[in-house]
């Protein structure tokens, strides 16, 4: 009974309902659009940070996380590869590379980046690498004259595939080293930021020129799923114990990135509290109008016998339905939305060089996680049904006397 005269008497006035569900509809919407579009530039900060050469976990020799120079590499790197072996989860990738301080130098131009020597086999499994190359080749095993630089390293210094960079470097025994490379081919990497700071050869080439035997800078491991990060770090802590080494996971290596994601949790809450608050206000105001509009009615329903509690439920039902048909049409429309911007994303080429400051590539994709779905209706609902209380009270408080004589 109260849905049926709900649903009759919230069509009475059509265009404040209309007004009301719209205003429900852009609310929801919003929460769930932009709740969406967060979610994924969080994503997208973590997936481009661990790609980029980081890895769900990384093993270091100790202090080299704070100071990348060459005396701190892992002098032997073979009990590190007999426990990587044997203990990591079935479907994890890993690769060993050497990471250094360069200068690589043209005829006209010279600049600082890093150089990174390279398994190119296991490499392509493990980073952004595999998936990036542009033109030219890829390295193979044995090519340790080649080396791979990012597109826009090549415009900058003004050269193309085939011609030759020369890259300089100190060794392990305090001298600069340098040696020639030729331009295999280019890579683009989702920040351009990315393509200006790296250079790919084979570790075999950057060993044999940096002197550094069997030796290596890095282990960087790709698990499964991100979530087994924090207990394989820990198992490799105890299988490594006796070792100089530092266990490193994503989040230790990259803090920001780890700050802004629970910075974003809590802001994606507040977005939708704030969202509902505007949103509540236009509820509580229509609901309260056609309250008073129907002093007769509620005067009428309770001289016949209905008790308060049946009132209050009465108008609650009301707001319930509008809310209601508001979150299906707000559900549908925010949902069609990011599915629309799944695959081509929001075009950031424009504004790349600023976006990459907040670790963002060339594009948005927006990703819609089920509990944000979830939280926001949850909201919508609750905090609804709270508001609602306000006038529904008042209601309940009109006596039959006043009520009737209501003109």
């Amino acid at each position: 009974m109260l849905l049926e005269l709900a649903w009759r008497n919230i069509w009475r006035n059509r265009k404040r309902t209309a007004i009301l569900l719209v205003a429900v509809v852009i609310g929801i919407w919003s929460m769930i659009f932009l709740g969406a579009l967060m979610r994924g530039i969080a994503d997208q900060m973590v997936t481009n940070g661990i790609a980029t050469l980081t890895g769900h976990v990384a093993l270091q020799e100790r202090g080299y996380h704070e100071d990348p120079a060459i005396e701190n590499r892992i002098a032997d790197p073979g009990p590190v590869r007999a426990v990587l072996g044997k203990n990591l989860p079935p479907g994890s990738r890993w690769t060993a590379r050497v990471r250094v301080p360069a200068v690589a130098a043209t005829a006209r131009h010279s600049t600082g980046l890093t150089l990174v020597g390279i398994d190119p086999e296991t490499e392509k499994t493990v980073s952004f690498l595999g998936k990036a190359m542009h033109s030219g080749r890829y390295l193979g095993e044995g090519d340790t004259g080649g080396i791979l630089v990012g597109e826009a390293l090549l415009e900058r210094m003004e050269t193309r595939i085939g011609h030759r960079l020369v890259l300089m470097s100190q060794d392990t025994g305090g001298e600069i080293a340098s040696r020639s490379f030729t331009i295999a081919g280019t890579f683009r990497g989702e920040m351009e930021s990315t393509e200006k700071s790296f250079v790919f050869v084979n570790g075999k080439a950057a060993r044999e020129m940096l002197k550094m035997g069997d030796a290596v800078s890095e282990f960087s491991v790709i698990l499964p799923r991100e979530g087994e990060t924090e207990k394989v770090a820990a198992l490799l802590r105890r299988k490594l114990a006796g070792e100089p080494l530092d266990v490193l996971t994503w989040k230790e290596r990259l803090p920001l990135v780890s700050a802004v994601l629970s910075l974003y949790d809590q802001f994606i809450f507040l977005w939708y509290v704030v969202v509902f608050v505007a949103m509540g206000f236009g509820l509580v105001n229509t609901i309260l109008m056609a309250v008073f509009e129907r002093m007769r009615e509620f005067g009428l329903l309770k001289a016949l016998g209905m008790r308060p509690r049946g009132i209050v439920g009465e108008v609650l039902m009301e707001a319930l339905v509008i809310l209601g048909i508001g979150a299906a049409a707000g559900n549908v429309l925010g949902i069609l939305s990011v599915l629309a911007l799944k695959t081509r994303g929001i075009d950031l080429s424009s504004v790349a060089a600023g976006s990459e400051y907040a670790g963002l590539g060339r594009a948005i994709f927006p990703s819609l996680v089920g509990t944000d779905l979830l939280l926001a209706n949850a909201v919508v609902f609750v905090l609804g049904a709270v508001v609602s209380l306000y006038p529904a009270f008042r209601a309940a408080r009109f006596t039959p006397v006043r009520a009737l004589a209501k003109t």
